[in-house]
């Protein structure tokens, strides 16, 4: 689809589903990207300059690396500044009959019952299985690559109350479909029917919680007798490492009616593939292909919704939007998938640790959909089951017939012959000799599987679009502690550098696949990783200049020192109307680019350790869980009071100590040449109090606070030791 297609309506028997319009920022953002750009290359020019006349090579060497990472870097980011397009969608104007919604299978993943709660797999269930669509169209499928028998439990349970919670959602009307939601809000309605069925989720949710914190099912809790001798598969061989396929039908559209006998109940199925230690499971990827396997010998559902285990839906009329892309003759053809943005619940008022994600989930996405279409994100995203297949005009055929996307599941799914496929394309050694995982379904080679499916997706030639309506489709939960934060971060940097580095590199097979723009666009992510290098440069470097008075940027007396003034305040004033324009506030952007510090100091720079070692195989990636139970009370207290909680100790953070500390003692000596010296050296300690203004978090957690969430003391003297070596060693460098 060219460009000048995307601007207008786009109708369906003469009604308008959709409309796409480009936003206003685009020419102006256009007219400073060339100016800007003029000032890079100034710079640039002064570096080398300064490279053939300097006496210390050292400093202008690591100056001029630094500002080639940060220049591109911003290419990466202006790329898509260029045609950035919003859009609207009118599912009021859906006039489909029931039966000719076409079917929907949804994917739910989670691993672990304690960090992921059964609970919350349950909310998130039942907010989709009540879907404001025909309910005999939707198949839920869980993934649990935990094995847990406390999981599958849960969801068995949660069949049971879906017979009462359906009807109650579609007769009321009710928008927030998770009964967590709804029984917590103080608008939830009083009639004797919702107190009825909030004691029937109370007593639900007990049973779910006791057998989770007792860690096993007792035969007494097990109150369905045709799912008694499924829990006897839980043997002392059983691991979550190593363990059968375990594919159990809990609710069947063919068979099962809500307790009115008006609705026909969606089918639920619990899934958990086969594990054994000597096969590669691919982690996320691997139980996304097995879910796509196993719907696909099922239901085959032309409509794929995948979603995180915590991401539950917060507009019942979700699908109908999606349908309003995914069925427009125009564009469905060559339409890949229609994504959400992540949206977070509980999120602080100022997001102090940016979980909100602005720039990945809404900048990016809106400058990605004027081109070929949004990057994946993992969760909240729509496909066409025909994607998964190929290029749009070449289909790839899997290798049995089973599984073809167009394919008429006309059987059912509690059929022998169809159960006994399904546990054979679960198993952990079909995919061998296959094409899974590389020219079929999530793509495999990366701890980021969902980046480098829709990466490959649109090398492919498919487009994707960016949907983002007003009233949140889907919301999750964020992490309240900063070491959780970093933690998830760092398995992002090694999955994007795995994707760099590989034989489908953006800056190599993008640019040929993609084009220029969306080639950047798509190297902006990847690239994020070497943020360590300026961030550690510009942190440490011209803060032991100061400190010792010697001069590593012009003078403010010296005509150069405008075009660093220039390009700094230029590009974080950018950066700022981003935020602010995507509706962002300004405490919100500021907490943002401190994280971005933050980040570059721990989770980066770790990040790139991590894939070094694992490149030489000295060590092997982990796909680490991040904890979605938020049971910590004293954490959540802090963090709703924007108090840095640091967790437990972790030597994540002493790079980021040590800078902070050199930054202090640097501001000190900077202040004092300034104020009592007469010194000139205005750049440098401009920067200085930047970067210690961002650093007061840190200061507090080193020195005043007493409680959980601080800076451990170990890693405080550490960091000082740390400081006064570089110090120290930095006096024969700079003199």
């Amino acid at each position: 689809m060219t460009i000048p297609q995307l601007f207008r309506k786009h109708s369906v028997g003469g009604t308008t589903l959709h409309t796409c319009h480009p936003c206003r920022r685009a020419i102006p953002y256009r007219i400073y990207a060339v100016i800007h750009t003029c000032g890079i290359i100034a710079l640039m020019y002064h570096h080398v300059h300064s490279l053939l006349t300097a006496n210390n090579t050292l400093i202008t060497c690591l100056l001029l690396l630094s500002d080639i990472v940060l220049a591109f870097m911003w290419a990466t980011t202006t790329s898509l500044r260029l045609n950035p397009v919003h859009r609207t969608e009118y599912p009021e104007k859906y006039a489909a009959k029931p039966e000719d919604f076409p079917k929907l299978d949804v994917f739910i993943c989670t691993a672990d019952p304690y960090k992921e709660p059964p609970m919350m797999v349950v909310n998130t269930a039942l907010s989709v299985m009540a879907y404001e669509y025909p309910s005999d169209k939707i198949s839920v499928y869980v993934s649990d690559d935990g094995g847990s028998s406390l999981t599958l439990f849960a969801l068995v349970e949660a069949a049971k109350f879906s017979k009462h919670w359906l009807p109650f959602c579609k007769k009321n009307n009710i928008e927030d479909r998770s009964p967590e939601v709804y029984f917590s809000s103080k608008s939830h309605s009083q009639s004797d029917e919702a107190e009825n069925l909030k004691m029937m989720y109370k007593d639900m949710k007990s049973r779910v919680e006791h057998v989770v914190e007792s860690g096993k099912v007792e035969t007494s809790f097990i109150t369905c007798d045709q799912f008694r001798g499924v829990f006897d598969l839980w043997t002392d061989k059983f691991t979550r490492h190593d363990h059968p396929t375990i594919i159990q039908v809990l609710q069947n559209s063919e068979t099962d009616m809500d307790t009115t006998k008006k609705y026909i109940m969606p089918n639920l199925i619990y899934v958990s593939r086969e594990k054994s230690k000597v096969s590669p499971h691919h982690f996320k990827a691997g139980a996304l292909n097995t879910l796509l396997r196993v719907s696909g010998v099922m239901t085959n559902s032309p409509i794929i919704l995948t979603l995180d285990c915590d991401m539950y839906s917060n507009d019942p009329t979700t699908p109908v939007r999606a349908l309003c892309y995914l069925t427009d003759p125009e564009i469905k053809s060559g339409l890949g998938y229609v994504q959400f943005p992540q949206k977070f619940l509980e999120i602080g008022k100022n997001d102090i640790y940016a979980c909100e994600n602005k720039r990945l989930f809404n900048i990016n996405m809106v400058g990605f959909d004027g081109l070929m279409g949004p990057t994946h994100v993992g969760t909240g995203c729509f496909f066409n089951r025909r994607a998964f297949y190929g290029p749009p005009s070449k289909l790839i055929l899997p290798e049995i017939d089973e599984l073809r996307p167009y394919r008429i599941a006309d059987k059912s799914i509690k059929a022998q012959d169809v159960l006994a496929l399904t546990h054979n394309v679960a198993g952990c050694i079909y995919e061998y000799n296959t094409n899974w995982g590389s020219n079929i379904g999530f793509r495999y080679g990366s701890l980021v599987e969902d980046y480098y499916t829709g990466y490959m997706f649109h090398c492919e030639g498919w487009r994707s679009i960016f949907c983002n309506p007003k009233k949140a489709a889907f919301y999750g939960d964020s992490s309240k502690c900063l070491v959780d934060v970093v933690g998830q971060q760092i398995r992002w940097a090694v999955g994007l550098l795995e994707i760099l580095f590989s034989k489908k590199s953006p800056i190599f097979y993008g640019f040929k696949s993609l084009g220029l723009l969306m080639g950047l666009g798509y190297c902006n992510s990847p690239f994020r990783p070497f943020w360590s290098i300026p961030v550690t440069v510009y942190g440490l470097l011209p803060q032991l200049a100061l400190i010792y008075g010697v001069s590593v940027f012009p003078k403010a007396s010296d005509p150069w020192f405008c075009l660093y003034i220039f390009l700094f305040f230029g590009a974080y004033a950018q950066d700022l109307l981003d935020f602010l324009l995507e509706g962002g506030t300004c405490r919100k952007w500021w907490n943002d680019q401190r994280m971005l510090m933050i980040k570059g100091l721990s989770s980066f720079f770790f990040g790139f350790i991590e894939f070094i070692l694992k490149t030489l195989n000295l060590s092997t990636p982990k796909f680490n869980i991040t904890s979605k139970a938020n049971d910590d009370d004293e954490q959540r207290k802090r963090y709703e009071q924007e108090i840095f909680d640091f967790g437990t100790s972790s030597s994540m953070f002493l790079p980021l100590t040590t800078v902070a500390i050199v930054n202090l003692l640097a501001f000190v000596c900077g202040l004092y040449g300034i104020l009592f010296c007469g010194g000139e050296l205005v750049l440098e300690l401009m920067l200085v109090s930047f970067a210690v203004v961002n650093c007061l978090p840190i200061y507090e957690a080193m020195v005043l606070r007493k409680d959980d969430g601080n800076l451990p003391k170990r890693i405080s003297f550490l960091a000082g030791n740390l400081t006064v070596v570089l110090i120290v060693s930095s006096y024969f460098v700079l003199k």
